[in-house]
């Protein structure tokens, strides 16, 4: 993770926000003491909504009732395995 000053951020931060999105996370100092980190809009995104868990997943799944499967009804051949 790079680190910035925040006097720096102010002058730079059309470079901050080029390395936020090809480095990952930037880190923003004051008086050398980390006071908050800037991220991509899709990690924050994800860290704020974060994705649907399995079980909400299945749920959302479409009524597989409502599918037209038809079986045949005849036995499959059985294969003999050497």
């Amino acid at each position: 993770m790079g680190q910035w000053q925040l006097q720096e951020v102010k002058q730079k931060l059309g470079e901050v926000l080029r390395r936020v999105h090809d480095e990952g996370p930037q880190v923003l100092t004051r008086h050398g003491e980390e006071v908050a980190v800037i991220i991509d809009i899709a990690e924050y995104r994800r860290l704020k909504y974060g994705a649907p868990d399995f079980k909400e997943f299945l749920r959302s799944a479409p009524d597989l009732s409502l599918l037209e499967i038809h079986r045949e009804k005849e036995p499959i051949v059985p294969v003999e395995l050497v």
